[in-house]
């Protein structure tokens, strides 16, 4: 398969309530019915067996780096970015590639 893929991982700041994390993951569920630009979605909490680990992770596909773009700016996304992940993320990493 071709295409593009979004990989980002979150540290959750000291004090992020079990409910912000669910609230988190329910809101990113949503996005794939929202953004048709979404092939592939998948998301997941660390399953703590690694010291040192990100919480977080989402893995979106696309079929091109235009595509990751839409998604990128898109006003869903935005606000689950900048009003509910940005507040409880300590850290992120973020890569993004053709496959």
């Amino acid at each position: 398969m071709s295409g593009f893929r979004h990989v980002v991982m979150f540290k959750w700041a000291e004090g992020t309530t079990t409910g912000q994390q669910e609230e988190v993951a329910a809101r990113l569920s949503e996005l794939p019915g929202l953004i048709p630009e979404i092939r592939e979605y998948v998301m997941g909490t660390d399953a703590g067996l690694s010291p040192g680990a990100y919480d977080f992770v989402v893995v979106a596909d696309f079929a091109d780096a235009d595509a990751f773009r839409v998604y990128r700016d898109h006003p869903a996304h935005r606000t689950v970015a900048d009003d509910l992940i940005a507040p409880i993320m300590a850290e992120r990493a973020v890569v993004q590639h053709e496959r």
